[in-house]
């Protein structure tokens, strides 16, 4: 066959970005090592935050976990560190993350089926007896309750005796992504932003290695956002935080150093990786030239990445063990800090504690056989790579400039905007699984009919849930009801001002008031979000 006969299919990324057959020279000839790539450690970052990264330090292992009761969730965290893993990762219930008690009626059925069910301090000192707090550091996976449950860990925290000073850990606390992704929103945009404020102005004067603020483009990204996208909304985001605490005085380099992200992978290998190496050197440029920050640590894009569960399948499970396996090679690839590897069975449930181990083993391997602690940012150099970082790069802040254009990430997000470009991509998504032109091993290539398919489901138990508000009711029987009645009216009154709430949540929290009346408190001051119409 002559070279004029050969017809190459054409490649072109999730991102919208052509791929060539071939990469050379010419297509990094732009490219100046210094400004671009650097050195590890160094501004823009573009190699890693750290000098010497993984060789150093291995990333955090921080594996999703929580269900049912406060009890057996302990139990599956301190399986899990058991096993090796170094952090933990809280799942909390849908009825915790809307801010209901467990016998709310809103709440039935829900109670510990997706995470661990919260009601009161006494929950949170049960989920975490045992487990060092001044040696294990805790992500806590939840939004628009979230001044609430870091109050309940700082409590938990000091009553070890570990000093504010020396509290580590993260919550999401991201509400904006929530109005984009997953729904789990109370208050309206406005006060929601204000108690982030709260929370990052607290931590930053009192909490200093806590990270108030982990900003979510997982969410997003599992949602139908491609991975332009993804980054593109996450940092708008992120910014419109920033914009907000300096408002209130604090300087950039007082508190963007504590401020991480949570993000997704799934999809092209290379894609993937040269969308978090131009997501560091970006973020580094927006903290540097926009924000004017002279802190290197607060130009550091830190991140947890782990496998996205929207690139996992029903259709032949055991295919997610590779695929997620594969998810972690990306993510180390890509100089992750934390990394939380979905499981095999979350296309299905709740990860049982089988495939949690799997998810944790596949990690351990790549650090002790595969090599991925060997050298910094292996792929640097590499034509292609350093190419598409760059055209990624381009792509992010094109996005980025249309919401600018629209008046911020504040208003697109209030009008809709936002939530319509997420649900059309989704569905362009989900329309080329369909036709075929975006290929899923096992759903629309390489199909069997009549499979079984072997898998643990969850089971969601009535008697946990009923076991749960047995203790609520038992902690509002043996409280001071009257401290809990002061502690309350305090924080509607702090509501109504300007105040920083968090002081207020924490008194209400040491007097065991329940996460359903503080949050009804600053409902009635606040009032509740409603979806733009026409979503």
């Amino acid at each position: 066959m002559s070279r004029k006969e050969i017809k190459l299919k054409d490649v072109v990324l999730e991102s919208g970005i052509e791929v060539k057959p071939i990469y050379g020279p010419e297509d990094v000839a732009d490219i100046d090592y210094e400004r671009d790539i650097g050195e590890p450690g160094s501004y823009p970052f573009t190699r890693g935050i750290h000098k010497y990264m993984y060789r150093y330090r291995p990333f955090t292992m921080r594996q999703y976990a929580g269900f049912g009761t406060p009890k057996e969730s302990n139990e599956r965290f301190k399986f899990l560190i058991s096993q090796g893993q170094n952090a933990l990762n809280v799942a909390f219930d849908l009825p915790s993350q809307m801010g209901l008690d467990s016998d709310d009626p809103r709440a039935w059925g829900e109670v510990g089926r997706v995470g661990m069910s919260v009601d009161t301090l006494k929950d949170m000192e049960i989920a975490f007896e045992g487990i060092p707090l001044d040696k294990v550091s805790v992500s806590l996976t939840i939004n628009a309750v979230t001044a609430i449950m870091l109050a309940m860990y700082i409590t938990v925290a000091e009553k070890q005796g570990v000093p504010l000073a020396e509290i580590r850990g993260t919550t999401q606390n991201d509400i904006l992504k929530e109005y984009i992704g997953r729904g789990t929103w109370i208050f309206p945009v406005e006060p929601s932003i204000r108690l982030i404020g709260d929370t990052i102005e607290f931590c930053a004067k009192h909490v200093p290695k806590y990270y108030p603020v982990s900003v979510c483009g997982y969410h997003i990204r599992e949602s139908g956002a491609n991975p332009v996208q993804e980054i593109a909304y996450a940092y708008a985001i992120a910014c419109a935080y920033i914009d907000h605490v300096l408002e209130r005085g604090l300087s950039v380099d007082d508190f963007v150093e504590r401020i991480s992200f949570n993000f997704d992978i799934f999809g092209n290998l290379w894609e993937q990786v040269a969308k978090f190496r131009a997501a560091r050197r970006l973020w580094a440029k927006i903290i540097k030239e926009k924000y004017g920050a002279t802190n290197p640590k607060a130009m550091q894009m830190k991140m947890i990445a782990g496998g996205g569960g929207g690139g996992l399948t029903i259709e032949q499970p055991e295919n997610n063990i590779v695929r997620s396996a594969y998810y972690a090679l990306i993510s180390a690839l890509s100089g992750t800090q934390t990394m939380a590897l979905c499981s095999y069975d979350e296309a299905y449930t709740i990860p049982t504690e089988k495939a949690a181990l799997i998810s944790l083993r596949t990690m351990q391997i790549l650090i002790e056989e595969m090599g991925l602690a060997d050298t910094v940012d292996p792929l640097a150099g590499s034509y292609y790579i350093e190419w598409l970082t760059n055209e990624m790069e381009k792509k992010i802040v094109e996005e980025m400039k249309k919401v600018e254009e629209m008046g911020g990430i504040v208003k697109a997000i209030s009008e809709g905007y936002v939530q319509r470009e997420v649900a059309r991509q989704a569905y362009l998504y989900e329309k080329g699984i369909q036709e075929g032109t975006i290929v899923k091993v096992g759903v629309n290539k390489y199909r069997m009919e009549e499979e079984e398919r072997d898998v643990q489901l969850h089971e969601y138990k009535p008697e946990q849930a009923e076991e749960q508000i047995r203790r609520l009711n038992q902690v509002r029987v043996e409280r001071d009801g009257a401290a809990v009645s002061e502690a309350l009216e305090k924080l509607r009154h702090a509501a109504e001002g300007t105040e920083n709430l968090m002081p207020y949540i924490l008194e209400a929290v040491r007097a065991y008031a329940t996460v359903g009346e503080m949050t009804q408190v600053l409902k009635d001051v606040f009032g509740e979000f409603k979806e733009p119409v026409g979503l």
